[in-house]
């Protein structure tokens, strides 16, 4: 159960998420201090560490409308928050697949900060108000991605398990004798 940290309207821009002012800072380990920097009580809150991973952010409609900028995303995941809104900006969408950003797309979400959310794959359950409301499933090959933690963690794994597998054919072919790796077992 994660509690509702924060909650925003409809076309929450990336500006709002991570003011432009701010855009010379890019390595995601800096960019989480900026997060809703002119929301100074939650960007304060999120600063002085008093949001625990797994906190909830609930956004309306278009959330993360607005420029390209991926330290919107970065500056978000750093504090290992969740995103639960109406829906998602296409390109915020994106930038927050590749970077493993914990996104939930929950069409007439309705909670208010302090409240406890239930989120699985299939709904969020507001257990403050006892309401459920459905959630539309990223496709799987995009939830693989997140769940990685961004496609540079899932490619890496994907490398790795085919270097496994070439590793385990490779072990077999040899086990087998001579002539096996091309093909003619018994034949070099």
């Amino acid at each position: 159960m994660s509690k509702v940290v924060f909650k925003v309207g409809n076309d929450i821009s990336t500006d709002v998420i991570y003011p432009g002012r701010y855009m010379a800072t890019v390595l995601p380990t800096e960019t989480p201090q900026f997060a809703f920097a002119d929301e100074a009580t939650f960007n304060a809150r999120l600063k002085a560490r008093q949001v625990p991973p797994g906190s909830v952010l609930v956004g309306g409609k278009n959330f993360g409308c607005g420029s390209s900028r991926e330290q919107a995303v970065s500056c978000l995941k750093g504090h290992e928050l969740v995103i639960v809104a109406n829906d998602f900006a296409r390109i915020f969408l994106q930038n927050g697949i590749n970077l493993g950003l914990r996104m939930v797309v929950c069409p007439g979400i309705e909670a208010s900060e302090g409240d406890d959310l239930e989120v699985t794959a299939t709904e969020v359950v507001n257990q403050t108000t006892g309401k459920r409301f459905a959630v539309q499933a990223m496709p799987k090959s995009r939830q693989a991605i997140i769940d990685a933690g961004g496609l540079v963690p899932y490619t890496r794994q994907r490398l790795q398990g085919a270097r496994t597998a070439q590793g385990a054919l490779n072990a077999t072919l040899l086990a087998e004798g001579p002539g096996v790796a091309n093909g003619h077992p018994g034949r070099s």
